[in-house]
Order: C-alpha cells, then sequence, then structure tokens
C-alpha cells in the first residue's frame, strides 16, 4: 500500500516537471534573439531607470490641478519616494490653504499588471498619498480616494519616460 502511494506520488511528480525544459512555440526558446514570435509583443523597461519616481524627469509632468501636483511612484511601488516629499509639502501646504473643499486623490498605474491588480495598486497608491496628507493635517474625512487602474493614462507612448508618467496619483477638488 505505501509502495503504491510512493509510486503514485512519483509519477505525478515525473509529469509535472516533463514539461519544463520545453522550448516555447513554435520551436523558438524565449530567450532567442530577432526573430522571436514574441519579439513584437514585448516590451522592455529599465527598472534602474524608472525604479524610483525619477522626479528630475518628471518635473514638467503634472496630471493634478487646482495647485496640486502629481506624486510619482516606482514600477510597481506604492510607497512615497523620498524625492517626491517636497511635494507632498506642497499639496499638504494647499490643501490645508482650501479648508472645507473635498479634495479626490486618484490612483493611476502604467498598463503593466491585469486590470484587477493595477485598480488595487492605485487604491494603495491613493491612500499612501491619503496617509500622507492626514499626517501633514488635512483632516482624511475631507479626502475621497478613487482609483483608475490604468484607464486613465496621462501619456500614451509605448516609452520608459511615458510609463513613468502614468505611475502617479493626481489631486483635485472635487466639485
Amino acid at each position: 500500500m505505501i509502495n503504491q502511494k510512493i509510486f503514485a506520488t512519483a509519477a505525478v511528480a515525473v509529469l509535472l516537471l516533463a514539461g519544463c525544459g520545453q522550448p516555447a512555440p513554435g520551436g523558438l526558446d524565449a530567450g532567442s534573439k530577432k526573430g522571436n514570435a514574441y519579439e513584437a509583443d514585448t516590451v522592455s523597461i529599465d527598472e534602474n531607470r524608472y525604479g524610483g519616481s525619477n522626479s528630475n524627469s518628471l518635473a514638467n509632468a503634472n496630471s493634478s490641478s487646482d495647485g496640486f501636483q502629481s506624486i510619482y511612484f516606482g514600477f510597481d511601488q506604492y510607497t512615497i519616494p523620498a524625492d517626491m516629499e517636497s511635494y507632498m509639502a506642497k499639496n499638504a501646504s494647499v490643501a490645508n490653504s482650501t479648508s472645507g473643499s473635498k479634495i479626490r486623490i486618484e490612483g493611476n498605474c502604467d498598463e503593466f499588471g491585469s486590470d484587477e491588480y493595477n485598480y488595487a495598486l492605485g487604491l494603495k497608491r491613493a491612500k499612501a498619498v491619503k496617509d500622507a496628507l492626514s499626517m501633514q493635517g488635512v483632516p482624511a474625512s475631507r479626502m475621497v480616494m478613487v482609483s483608475y487602474g490604468e484607464s486613465n493614462p496621462a501619456c500614451s507612448d509605448a516609452t520608459e519616460a511615458c510609463y513613468a508618467q502614468n505611475r502617479r496619483v493626481d489631486l483635485r477638488l472635487a466639485r
């Protein structure tokens, strides 16, 4: 009885592992150079270049309105980068000077990831900004969060600089 269980377990393991070293469909290895069937569908991102918010390249990019400044995030990140702290201080100042008005905090993502994942990531980014504003004296009751995921791009070019512009939180006065 025990030998049969061991044999059955071993047989299942062999079957599961049998496909691990197989070439990609069409006989091409996923890592092959020019001529790769997947080459046109692949986008390369230099995460070292845009791993942080890289505010120097985003200095002129602002999708926020009403005196607020957009906050930019690294690829797959939702913590506010250190180089965005000055923007957060400015946003808190603007928010505190517009007392009584609701502030809409809009989380956005680049196009990588599923719709569900990007929606959740957009909410996490919006929550990080809301929490930071709360810590700087803006009442949480004045803030409303929304996530657009990847559906509200500031830029639609297939470039790393464009993707970086879409990883952001915009702030607006709710009207």
